[in-house]
Parts: C-alpha cells; structure tokens; sequence
C-alpha cells in the first residue's frame, strides 16, 4: 500500500493503520534509527527489512535523542530532513518519530510482528529483544555491510575539509 503521507507525527493515527493492516493478515517490520546521513548501508537494510513483511515503519530518532545518542554536533541532518530523505524511499512505507533513548514505548504501541537491526547490532545486546519477542514477535539481524558507516562519512568529510 502506498500512502501520501508517509511521516505520521501521531501515534494514535500510527497505531489505527496498523491495526487495520494487522486485521487484514497483514506482517508488520519495524525498524529504528538515527538514519542522520543515509548511505548505502541503511538502504540495503530498509530494503531487506521490507522484504521480511507488507509493511515497514521505521522509528526515527528526534534531534535531541540522536545529540544525546552520537554527542555534540550531531545530528548533521535535521528531523524534518531525515524524514524527508526516508519517506523518498520506497521500500519505507510508515515514519514516525521518538524521542525517547530507546524506541521501547513505540514497539509497545506497533508490536510488530518482525523487528530488524542493522549488522552493526547483536540480539542480545538489543534491550527490545525480549519485548519483541514476549509478544510473539521475531527479532531478525540485516548483515552489516562493512565501511558503510555516518561516522565512517563524517570522518572522510573532515580528512577532505577539516574541522
């Protein structure tokens, strides 16, 4: 299903979609991240994340949440760009933004049936593994693709032009 609007800032108006798309024997797959500058690497996965269901929400860091995440000077990409370049990808059918640390109250609230991390990631390092799974849920690791990396980008980018 393509939507117009592919941001969804209210989580009430989140949850009612999916609900209807779960009704209808719909797989949801959520993902999350900071997605600050994308490269190759957060495409490969937002794609093989899709693959794995009918419906891909992705969970996007807020500004406040990636500073406090990745330090000062982040995020280079503000939240209304990075949403932006996400919703132009069609592979992502459904953002949505957090705010909190972890993306535990919007699993909460989606309760997808998979949720994918990047390679770069470890199930049992992931605090939202055992909720996934407690609801009947599969966690499922999208191989890194070595060298892709923001702040692999970010350390190129200072080489060239400095600080």
């Amino acid at each position: 299903m393509i939507f117009k609007n592919k941001f969804i800032s209210d989580w009430s108006e989140l949850r009612t979609l999916i609900l209807v798309h779960k009704e209808l024997g719909k797989k949801i797959v959520f993902t999350n991240g900071c997605f600050d500058i994308l490269h190759v690497g957060h495409v490969r996965c937002l794609e093989q994340a899709r693959m794995l269901g009918d419906l891909l929400v992705v969970g996007l860091n807020s500004d406040q949440s990636v500073q406090k995440l990745k330090g000062e000077g982040r995020p280079i990409n503000s939240l209304v760009d990075r949403v932006g370049v996400l919703c132009g990808l069609e592979c992502v059918d459904l953002v949505t933004g957090f705010s909190e640390d972890t993306p535990l109250e919007l699993i909460k609230m989606v309760v997808p049936d998979i949720y994918v991390k990047g390679g770069d990631y470890r199930k049992e390092n992931l605090l939202e593994a055992s909720l996934i799974e407690s609801s009947g849920g599969q966690v499922k690791i999208i191989p890194y693709i070595s060298g892709r990396s923001t702040s692999n980008i970010i350390e190129k980018v200072l080489k060239v032009y400095g600080e």
